[in-house]
């Protein structure tokens, strides 16, 4: 069962949103992302890229979509990331983590702090534009 998994990687995240525009600003604008040409389809997306391998997809929302926005989205009256839950999250490791932080803080986006138990590795949640939950590590534990 263990070869199953073998060339096997994460390709991408897809987040839909109603302004998709205002959502990549924030990815690239927050975390360096850069847009990259896509596929046309019947409806508006942007694909931006991180690194090398690591994809994120914004989708137009369907406006006659029958689901709801997630119950921590932009509408939702939680706002506060200690609200967060456990995994409902997309997680970059980010190599000055203190001053990644400031820098959030610095353009009023609401982030909770936390340090791990092993008293060197830290975290901080926050939510993108659309109520999307993320969290920054200052490390990324293997195992």
């Amino acid at each position: 069962m263990a070869s199953a998994g073998r060339g096997i990687c994460l390709n991408h995240v897809s987040r839909e949103s109603t302004d998709i525009k205002r959502l990549s600003d924030f990815y690239v604008e927050t975390f360096g992302f850069e847009q990259v040409e896509n596929p046309k389809f019947s409806f508006d997306v942007i694909w931006l890229k991180l690194g090398s391998s690591f994809y994120l997809h914004l989708i137009e929302r369907d406006p006659n979509a029958k689901l709801p926005e997630g119950p921590w989205s932009a509408e939702s009256a939680i706002v506060d990331p200690r609200n967060l839950p456990r995994g409902h999250h997309v997680c970059f490791s980010v190599p000055d983590f203190d001053s990644f932080v400031q820098n959030l803080k610095g353009k009023g986006i609401e982030v909770h702090e936390r340090s791990l138990p092993d008293g060197q590795s830290k975290q901080a949640f926050f939510f993108d534009p659309d109520g999307n939950g993320l969290e920054v590590s200052s490390s990324y534990p293997v195992t």
